[in-house]
């Protein structure tokens, strides 16, 4: 490790940006896939949201995933695989149909989460403690989510929380289009980045975390196509054999904080229900190297049996519309 700490020595992907609606790229180019999302359609949903309301709006919604269920083959592929693991058994057309109902209801609340029209939503919040307590330290900690649900509840969490800022460890280029739709229709938005894949990124992780701050990361997915980022460990999902990144964890074991399970769930209609649970402590020094990897390797895998466990429980809320377990 040198000394500016390069992030593509430690960190996988931690987030993405695409949907059904993106290009369908394998797991080694999907972050570099151009978004395939029309930029019209997304700004007339804008415009029925903001003007019309969001029940208006919520109709829109069916002829959309009509749509993308009909015209995004791979997508439809990639769905039905994770939903016959998920459910045990093949899936329904009504089941294929409920997945991207659930995704473009999540994309659709983006808009009100970030206008801050939080009345129209019926927030659940369970870990509460757990982030005052984090906060009140003062030292920062990392949030570490999958494509799972809805990250802008967070956000919405947080407006009623002082001192809780939060900032996407991400590509920046990913979800441009989506972000710059937000960002007409809420103008005093700003999506916290901290970029990666740069000279100097982990040390700004480092003064964000140092500053209080939050840093939240998506460990479900990574870059094999990139040698430098492709370390993963193979463990068993929903039956089968996926590969994880830990850079992440290794991260928080480098820079001795805190690790946060989150995430922000999309319960159907207006209920949403934001979790923080304890997924790993890594602020005491550890000296002994072969107990510093047994220790993220423990977290790794308590953080698949949580995303596991999770997808479960709400199996429609999983985003990962591309060929997750390399198959093809």
């Amino acid at each position: 490790m040198t000394s500016v700490w390069p992030p593509r020595d430690v960190l996988g992907d931690v987030a993405g940006g695409h949907g059904p609606g993106g290009a369908q790229a394998s797991p080694a180019d999907w972050a570099a896939a151009p978004e395939r999302s029309n930029r019209f359609a997304l700004r007339v949903m804008a415009w029925i949201a903001v003007h019309l309301g969001r029940r208006a709006a919520r109709l829109v919604l069916h002829p959309i995933t009509l749509y993308f269920l009909c015209f995004a083959p791979a997508a439809r592929r990639h769905s039905a695989r994770y939903l016959q693991r998920v459910l045990g058994h093949a899936p329904t057309l009504a089941d294929r149909y409920r997945h991207f109902h659930a995704f473009a209801s999540t994309v659709l609340d983006r808009l009100y989460f970030v206008r801050g029209a939080l009345h129209e939503f019926d927030l659940q919040v369970s870990g509460g403690d757990l982030m005052d307590a984090t906060l009140a330290e003062g030292r920062g900690a990392f949030l570490l989510g999958a494509h799972i649900g809805s990250f802008e509840a967070l956000h919405a969490v947080g407006e009623s929380r002082p001192g809780m800022r939060v900032a996407m460890v991400m590509y920046p280029d990913n979800a441009r289009l989506i972000h710059a739709v937000l960002q007409s229709v809420a103008p005093r938005f700003k999506l916290g980045i901290i970029p990666i894949g740069r000279p100097g990124s982990t040390l700004a992780i480092r003064d964000w975390l140092d500053e209080g701050g939050l840093a939240g990361l998506l460990g479900d997915r990574f870059l094999p196509s990139d040698p430098a980022r492709a370390r993963s460990v193979a463990l068993p999902f929903l039956g089968v054999t996926a590969r994880f990144a830990d850079g992440p964890l290794r991260l928080a074991q480098l820079l001795r904080r805190r690790v946060v399970f989150m995430a922000g769930l999309y319960r159907g209609g207006r209920r949403y229900e934001v979790r923080f649970e304890p997924l790993a402590d890594f602020r005491e020094r550890v000296d002994d190297a072969a107990l510093r990897e047994r220790l993220v390797q423990q977290a790794l895998q308590a953080y698949v049996a949580r995303l596991e466990s999770l997808v479960r429980e709400v199996p429609y809320n999983w985003f990962n519309f591309h060929d997750f377990w390399q198959e093809e």
